[in-house]
């Protein structure tokens, strides 16, 4: 694939399709993609083997002619000598000779047997001549399937005549065809194998060879045979532990399928898995049959269990993250095209593991080449073709998101890798020079120079303005130390700013990871974000990298700031509003799971609930912040009764504490939110939102018995949250003053008392078993 055909600038534009009205007829846009995806498909099956079948050719011509030249040396053994026929006709005739030159009488026997009548091979020889010439046959035959392989692939490559449409349905059929009949299988597998099996008779056949002339250079021989053998064997195990190990051959392709089927096995497997069987039963061990233990085992579990075990004997395979950052490393390490350069630095901000960062930065030549990225972040982007833009606001850009990658790398390493192990000062000169290499060029800069500008901030991801915003933490903990500074308001004032259109940001995007930097950096701006390097790292790692558990606390804590009377004096009423507001947005989305962010747990989700709670019960709260956080309120309750649906219809007793344990603790803190006439249309309101939700999960179905207990322990605590309302709200109504009406008629109470409405589901036919529920 060429470099202009890699690079996205100059890609061609594309443009969203419209559903044509019949298959195909959409300006031939899917026949042009898909032709090239076949023929791609086609290119690669058909050459990698024909590449394969030239090589057995050459190597099975060779070997032929090897083995055929033992076998020249051998044949002869199985057949008398008839030079020894030779040598008995004249020893008899030397001895006849000599008689008649002695003058002697002695008789000589004419009639004595050959050597060859007597003549029978050894038995080696025998089985020496059999394995050769049954090596040789193996040689012969694959090297006529090769030559017939090259046949059928000249056929499955062959265009037929007629329209491009006839040719690609050919073509398919084809492949089709070959797929059926398996011939990748006979071509890449089985001709290679016929080769190694007579391979491996032809070095047997030379051992016994070799033995039948001298064991001692027989052992010598064979010695570095078995000694290949093993690497063979070895290599083809190894390919059975590691899917990816390239050792790939016929033999661990074999191995691979006999490891998989492990039909051999289940006889020795049984008193396992009907083990396995009555652990996942359910069954006591007094009422278990162990007798019909494998039996009562399904096909699924038996299947399963296998397949468990099978991942345990097998290599672990590397994570998508652990080969992204492994990807990242040969982008930036290699390549010296500047748009591959800046897509690979824009690609580290999505790393958001310490593991997989760790690994991306644990590479010499990775660290020495992006530090000379930072140290040089315009050059490249200057070079760069096909930018239609101002090239000083590209090199503004690529400055920045070099910048902010940096500070992303250090900020997820976080202190324990600037301090290797803490033991040797060596390890803590290296950890503290690469930190302020990474950051230094950054901290020579002005803010304005490594904010993102106002304009490309909605347009920014969550990851580049987490990252930005991490990079002016540390921008400020440098900065912001020297209090003489003459620029250090204006600073402060840009930061600010930019704080307030970053809520903006926030609030369009469900990151927890963004909203935990955020949070984090509300209560400690400006004066808290005075400190050294090393001490701002150890601080904000945990919030920059947004674990659920350790957001929640950051997340409160911004809260209570900005609720507070006094905002850390740098934050007036509007600004205070309008962050609120949007961190409200934020968690709301978080919570909707509007982009299937499955690391917030339902119970995560309830504890931010719980921290919404006391906001929406504050005085201060604005009202376009109350209406958000009461959308939250909603939308938990709904996010939690459809995932009950969703597993009880699935598994009606399936274990599902993960859902009423949060429930549970969200009704026990129910207890303590504020009971005062403020917070008594909130109370309301949670009323009015989890008495329905609990009232439909009751009259829908009835619940498993696991789930009852849950189900009543839940009830048993909203239903003196619900007498509590009840009776808040006959006081203040008895409290409440008589007002007149605008038309001056009369007077009237301002609001009327709430009644309580009882709801009972009885489960049990006998009436002995029921939940009470109240409701306003």
């Amino acid at each position: 694939m060429n470099a202009a055909a890699q690079n996205p600038l100059n890609a061609p534009v594309f443009e969203f399709p419209n559903p044509p009205d019949k298959f195909g007829q959409d300006g031939g846009k899917f026949y042009h993609c898909y032709d090239t995806l076949a023929q791609e498909i086609d290119d690669d099956l058909a050459g990698g083997l024909k590449e394969q079948l030239d090589g057995m050719l050459i190597f099975a011509g060779l070997f032929a002619g090897v083995n055929t030249a033992f076998l020249a040396l051998t044949i002869p053994l199985l057949s008398a000598d008839p030079a020894e026929d030779t040598n008995a006709l004249l020893t008899r005739n030397n001895a006849i000779l000599m008689q008649l030159v002695m003058g002697r009488n002695d008789t000589v026997p004419a009639d004595s047997p050959l050597p060859s009548t007597a003549f029978s091979p050894a038995h080696d020889i025998f089985i020496i001549n059999a394995l050769f010439a049954l090596s040789l046959a193996f040689a012969i035959i694959s090297s006529f399937l090769a030559v017939l392989g090259r046949q059928w692939l000249v056929y499955y490559r062959k265009r037929g005549g007629g329209g491009p449409d006839r040719q690609r349905w050919e073509q398919l059929k084809r492949f089709l065809g070959a797929e059926r009949w398996r011939l990748e299988a006979i071509l890449d597998d089985v001709l290679p194998s016929l080769l190694q099996i007579g391979l491996v008779i032809f070095c047997i056949s030379l051992i016994l060879y070799l033995r039948h002339l001298s064991p001692t250079i027989s052992l010598i021989v064979g010695i570095p045979l078995f000694v290949g053998l093993a690497f063979f064997i070895g290599s083809a195990l190894c390919a059975v532990w590691d899917r990816f190990c390239p050792f790939q051959s016929p033999l661990s392709h074999l191995l691979v399928k006999a490891f998989h089927s492990l039909y051999w096995a289940q006889p020795v497997m049984k008193p396992v898995i009907s083990v396995w069987v009555f652990f996942r039963s359910g069954v006591s061990f007094r009422d278990w049959d162990w007798d019909d233990a494998w039996d009562y085992a399904s096909d699924d579990a038996r299947t399963d269990f296998i397949h468990a075990t099978l991942d345990r004997l097998k290599r672990k395979e590397e994570n998508v993250e652990s080969l992204e950052a492994i990807a990242l490393q040969r982008a930036i390490r290699i390549s010296d095209d500047p748009a591959t350069l800046i897509h690979a630095t824009a690609n580290i901000l999505s790393i958001r593991s310490p593991d997989a960062m760790t690994k991306l930065w644990d590479d010499d030549a990775f660290q020495e080449r992006f530090l000379q990225l930072v140290e040089n972040p315009s050059n490249g982007a200057l070079q760069l073709r096909g930018y239609n833009g101002d090239p000083k606001d590209l090199a503004e850009s690529s400055r920045r998101l070099y910048y902010t990658a940096a500070a992303h790398i250090a900020l997820s390493l976080g202190p324990d890798w600037m301090v290797t192990c803490r033991v040797t000062p060596s390890s803590i000169t290296i950890g503290y020079k690469a930190l302020f290499s990474l950051l230094r060029p950054a901290s020579n800069s002005n803010l304005t120079k490594i904010l993102i500008p106002s304009p490309l901030l909605q347009d920014s991801s969550s990851n580049l303005i987490r990252g930005n915003l991490g990079l002016c933490i540390l921008w400020c903990s440098v900065r912001f130390r020297d209090s003489r500074a003459p620029e250090k308001d204006i600073d402060s004032v840009h930061m600010r700013n930019h704080l307030i259109t970053c809520s903006e940001a926030l609030a369009s995007c469900s990151d927890l990871q963004f909203l935990s930097l955020f949070a984090w950096i509300v209560p400690r701006f400006p004066g808290r974000m005075v400190l050294e390097v090393s001490d701002v790292l150890e601080q904000i790692r945990k919030p920059y990298l947004g674990n659920t558990v350790d957001a929640i606390e950051p997340i409160r804590e911004a809260f209570v700031n900005l609720l507070s009377s006094v905002s850390a004096g740098s934050w007036d009423s509007p600004a205070c509003d309008t962050v609120l507001t949007n961190m409200l947005r934020c968690v709301e989305r978080i919570v909707a799971d509007e982009q299937g962010n499955s690391d917030v747990s339902t119970d995560h989700k309830f504890k931010l609930l719980e921290i919404c709670e006391a906001v929406l019960r504050n005085p201060r709260l604005p009202e376009a912040a109350g209406q958000v956080g009461r959308k939250l309120r909603v939308k938990i309750a709904q996010v939690w009764s459809r995932e009950y649906m969703k597993i009880t219809h699935k598994n009606w007793n399936a274990p599902i504490d993960h859902l009423f344990g949060p429930l549970k603790s969200y009704m026990a803190n129910l207890i303590n939110v504020d009971r005062s006439e403020f917070g008594y249309h909130e109370n309301i309101a949670v009323v009015q939102v989890f008495g329905p939700m609990l009232r439909q999960i009751l009259s829908s179905f009835i619940p498993a018995p696991r789930h009852r207990a849950e189900l009543e322990a839940i009830c048993e605590m909203f239903n003196p949250f619900v007498s509590d309302v009840h009776k808040a709200s006959r006081q203040f109504q008895n409290n409440s003053r008589r007002v007149r009406d605008p038309d001056g008629r009369g007077c009237h109470w301002q609001e009327e008392p709430l009644s309580i409405k009882p709801f009972e589901t009885e489960f049990d036919a006998s009436g002995g078993r029921e939940i009470r529920l109240l409701l306003l």
